[in-house]
């Protein structure tokens, strides 16, 4: 019996000893893995601080007519919403410019539409209502996450969706597309995961 005791004492040791082993070569691996400090002049593209406090810290922003077409989308399409939901939509347009489906500009894809009332893609854009900027805050604040969504912000907000609407309606195009998230008030729909029919 006192064998047994002592060879169960001994595996015991023998376990922790290779969980120890264990956990300081994971401890080494993940300090191998830490970023290297990188010099001041150095671009980093954002890969996390999406938020109104860290938006606010980011200059101004202006651009050419592609900018000012996300800009005016996000503003009309998402000024309510906060700096997430202005993300997802700027993700919105630009995986559509990404798609053979849609136009191959931000412009081409805000401006997409038959010219008819609510025949177009972003309601804004056909309900009728002049397109009035009142508000300057809002537009500096859409301004910039136009800008910072052209330089490449990672678009992983959204799992590459091509469409949305608030949460207010129902389009029937949504129970053809796959939702991908709901961020603010909008859900947000992929259309190459489809649901089956039936």
């Amino acid at each position: 019996m006192l064998r047994l005791v002592h060879a169960a004492s001994i595996a015991a040791a023998l376990s922790f000893c290779a969980l120890s082993a264990l956990a300081s070569e994971a401890t080494r691996l993940a300090a191998d893995l830490r970023p290297e400090p990188r010099p001041d002049d150095v671009p980093v593209l954002v890969t996390q601080r999406l938020d109104a406090e860290w938006l606010a810290a980011q200059p101004a922003a202006s651009g050419d007519a592609q900018w000012r077409c996300l800009t005016e989308a996000l503003y009309f399409e998402a000024r309510g919403e906060g700096v997430l939901g202005q993300f997802a939509v700027a993700e919105v347009i630009l995986n559509r410019v990404d798609s053979a489906r849609f136009p191959a500009s931000v412009c081409g894809v805000v401006q997409q539409g038959t010219g008819r009332k609510w025949q177009c893609q972003f309601t804004y854009r056909c309900d009728g209502i002049p397109e009035t900027v009142r508000d300057r805050r809002s537009w500096t604040r859409v301004g910039k996450i136009a800008r910072l969504a052209l330089d490449g912000t990672p678009r992983t907000l959204t799992s590459g969706a091509m469409f949305y609407h608030t949460r207010a309606v129902s389009p029937s195009w949504s129970r053809v597309f796959f939702r991908t998230t709901t961020i603010g008030a909008h859900h947000f729909y992929s259309p190459d995961a489809q649901l089956a029919s039936g």
